[in-house]
């Protein structure tokens, strides 16, 4: 589909740029603009954080945002979508609060030489700190993983497969499927980075069958510091909290009597004595709410909805 430049207010301002970074980071049309602006005009409270109706339709919008981006990428529970800062802070989540959790001595980590350092460092990290082994898979010549030298990678002792969807650099499309089928055979858990797929491709998330996928709103016509994790239920429930929380442990009543009935979010939120949280929960500290809200806004108007 071919966007008009007069949808972005920085490219009709500047009509003799033409602006070639989007795998960085996109331009930001009028319409998420005029949403953030919108939200703290009309919206802005803290949501799960009170009982007041200001809070409560900040907290609607919330959900709503989450509930369309999970549409819009094929999530069919929205409750395994987690809001986070970006890509690199959802794989970090994923190696620290899953990985050192699950991965220790005489494992094994498996990744691609086409990784980004974002889904390189977290398990070359992770690895040293509980002296677990990482294996890279080699390119080909044409820029593809060597499938047959994952195959042979990928054993017992294997605990995890990380992969880019699509290349940064190369723009290689990563046979997803494929891949997560030689994972699940030797019962590993796979992390696939989606920050170059999700703005590209249409996306199909519950298809691809993937344990964690991760994107960021920023490349897709959205605000900075918003991304998604989406994970698989049941490892989500067993992570412990990352990070560390400073809120309230009680779990907050729905703004809905229809919410408060069927949230996953209030039923998954523990007391810090059981040291869980739940997935679907905001991050620590004060997040950028405003971000979530206005990628929610962005998928809807990119889907036509």
């Amino acid at each position: 589909m071919i966007v008009d430049r007069a949808d972005f207010p920085l490219l009709a301002a500047n009509p003799e740029l033409h602006y070639l970074d989007s795998a960085a980071t996109s331009q930001k049309p009028g319409v998420v603009l005029d949403a953030m602006m919108h939200y703290y005009t009309h919206d802005n409270a803290n949501p799960h954080r009170g009982a007041y109706a200001l809070s409560a339709r900040a907290t609607e919008r919330y959900h709503q945002a989450r509930e369309r981006v999970a549409a819009f990428v094929g999530v069919r529970d929205a409750s395994r979508l987690i809001f986070t800062r970006g890509t690199t802070e959802s794989l970090n989540l994923v190696a620290t609060a899953w990985g050192r959790t699950n991965v220790g001595a005489g494992d094994e980590i498996v990744i691609t030489g086409l990784e980004h350092h974002a889904n390189f460092v977290p398990w070359q990290q992770l690895a040293t700190e509980v002296g677990a082994a990482l294996r890279i898979c080699r390119v080909t010549p044409d820029g593809r993983i060597d499938l047959d030298q994952m195959a042979s990678l990928v054993g017992s002792r294997t605990k995890v497969v990380a992969f880019s969807h699509v290349s940064n650099a190369l723009g290689t499309i990563n046979p997803v499927a494929e891949l997560c089928a030689m994972a699940r055979r030797v019962g590993a858990v796979t992390v696939c980075d989606g920050a170059q797929a999700a703005p590209h491709l249409p996306l199909d998330v519950d298809g691809l069958d993937v344990d964690f996928y991760a994107f960021s709103g920023h490349k897709m016509l959205g605000p900075m510091g918003c991304g998604v994790l989406v994970g698989r239920r049941a490892l989500l429930e067993a992570m412990p909290p990352y990070p560390r929380r400073g809120r309230r442990t009680w779990a907050t009543r729905s703004v809905s009597r229809r919410r408060a009935n069927t949230s996953v979010e209030s039923g998954w939120r523990r007391c810090a004595s059981t040291n869980r949280r739940s997935p679907r929960s905001p991050p620590a500290g004060c997040a950028p709410f405003p971000t979530f809200v206005c990628t929610g806004r962005r998928r809807r108007n990119a889907a036509g909805w």
